[in-house]
């Protein structure tokens, strides 16, 4: 009489079977964290104004908020990242997160800012944080009245402030703070000093 041998169980789907469970895990795992991190939120400062480029950065000029910002958390500024002597390396938009390249402290600095009269006027759009150019009219040789042909005299400046009489007239003079950088105070002095007529020109005006 033949005795039959007992099928042996298979090897490979043991392990297939324990693989599956395996990647089940894990998936399960990996789903949870990224719910989790989803859920996770982290205070940042938010700007509560415009914040123009050379400006001290205080903390009156920011609100917490908490945002769930997964990997780029460390990308804003906390509040305990804000301290004394930083400055904005750049325009920061009212309503803004405060990213951290936008903070440099107030030694690299380059920038500086000057007050000018804008004698043709200042559109109602420019405010602070505008971009515009700076032009010039330097007075003929003799002084008088005469003044030259109008260039420019700063490229590229930013508003820090704009303050509008109460005249009537569109060429009435507006007084404007602007940002320009270091390099070109000189320059932008002597026209002042020097009788020039100036002009503050929104950057893509007329185009």
């Amino acid at each position: 009489m033949h005795k039959f041998a007992r099928p042996r169980r298979a090897v490979w789907g043991d392990a297939r079977f324990l693989i599956g469970i395996v990647l089940v895990l894990l998936s399960t795992g990996g789903v949870w964290a990224v719910v989790s991190s989803a859920g996770a939120t982290t205070p940042v400062l938010q700007a509560n104004r415009t914040i123009v480029r050379g400006e001290a950065l205080v903390s009156g000029d920011f609100r917490i908020v908490e945002v769930g910002l997964g990997a780029i958390t460390d990308r804003y500024l906390a509040p305990q990242d804000l301290h004394p002597g930083q400055v904005a390396s750049r325009t920061v938009a009212e309503g803004e997160l405060m990213s951290g390249d936008a903070a440099e402290d107030a030694d690299t600095n380059r920038t500086t800012t000057i007050v000018v009269e804008s004698s043709t006027g200042v559109p109602a759009n420019v405010a602070a944080g505008s971009v515009v150019e700076l032009w010039h009219a330097p007075p003929l040789d003799g002084g008088g009245a005469t003044q030259d042909v109008p260039r420019i005299l700063v490229p590229e400046a930013i508003v820090a402030s704009v303050t509008r009489t109460d005249g009537m007239l569109a060429t009435d003079d507006t007084t404007v703070e602007i940002v320009i950088d270091r390099t070109e105070v000189a320059e932008a002095l002597a026209a002042i000093t020097g009788g020039s007529v100036l002009s503050v020109v929104p950057i893509g005006a007329g185009s």
